[in-house]
């Protein structure tokens, strides 16, 4: 009898410390402080709000030309703890279509608990990686609209990274519809681009470090985050020159691999702000 009291008072001092354990870690979650942010994103040329469907830029190479679509997939955002540690953004989704025509594109509401503290930096890969740039997983569109051809892509090329469409005023001056489209590239066998000489492939997504990027986040604080598309870029460094590339970039690597080396300076922080 009197073992059994001193059993059933031990298992209860046991389940009591037990508890009392749990709840200190639970505090000790607590403390560490969770945060939100949120992703908006903005399309400028010379550093202003772009004018669509009008023939009023003036690219690097001298052409006038028009903006009507900006579409394109980022991915595998990336912040950077000031201790080293990194954070990707992958609770919900870790690759996010923008639009300029689909409004609720423009914003992103991270999923992620952001854990507090004080982060340098943030990166993301424009485009998608080609271990997840797999065909037919967007089925439903208007991502699905961006399906890269089969046989263009490969088994890792399933989706356009960026399509941004307008018009240029040509040599001729005649004004000329142009699709600046960014994906998988191919390499021919005698360099004729010819679907049946295709020898391999070029992935041509690539990774954005956003300059003056650093943030701090307490406990409950939701940042908003604006990045900025700068469209003359695209254009600039190294030159990219409508009436050498013509109409369409699909299927010319040369003209595909301008777009991915322009892309370094594209984006950038437009600001943050604590809601």
């Amino acid at each position: 009898m009197r073992f059994k009291s001193f059993f059933i008072f031990f298992s209860f001092l046991f389940l009591l410390i037990s508890c009392k354990k749990e709840n200190v870690d639970e505090e000790t979650e607590v403390s560490k402080g969770e945060g939100n942010i949120i992703f908006k994103f903005s399309h400028k040329a010379d550093g202003n709000d772009i004018k669509y469907d009008t023939l009023m830029y003036i690219n690097a190479a001298g052409n006038h030309y028009m903006i009507n679509e900006i579409q394109y997939f980022i991915s595998d955002v990336t912040l950077y703890k000031s201790t080293g540690e990194k954070l990707l953004i992958k609770a919900d989704k870790d690759i996010h279509y923008v639009d300029i025509d689909i409004s609720s594109t423009l914003v992103w509401n991270v999923y992620d608990k952001i854990p507090e503290g004080s982060y340098d930096s943030i990166n993301f890969i424009f485009g998608i990686p080609g271990n997840k740039n797999i065909p037919y997983m967007f089925v439903n569109p208007p991502e699905s609209n961006m399906f890269w051809p089969y046989f263009l892509g490969g088994p890792n090329g399933g989706y356009h990274y960026l399509k941004l469409n307008g018009k240029w005023l040509n040599a001729n001056g005649v004004v000329t519809p142009f699709d600046f489209h960014l994906g998988v590239g191919q390499i021919y066998a005698g360099n004729v681009p010819v679907v049946d000489s295709i020898v391999g492939y070029i992935q041509n997504y690539f990774t954005v470090s956003l300059p003056n990027s650093s943030f701090n986040i307490t406990n409950g604080q939701v940042m908003e985050i604006q990045i900025v598309m700068e469209v003359q870029n695209w254009f600039n460094n190294p030159v990219y020159d409508h009436n050498v590339y013509g109409s369409y970039t699909m299927q010319n690597q040369q003209a595909m691999q301008s777009i991915k080396d322009n892309g370094n300076d594209v984006f950038s922080i437009g600001y943050f702000k604590v809601l």
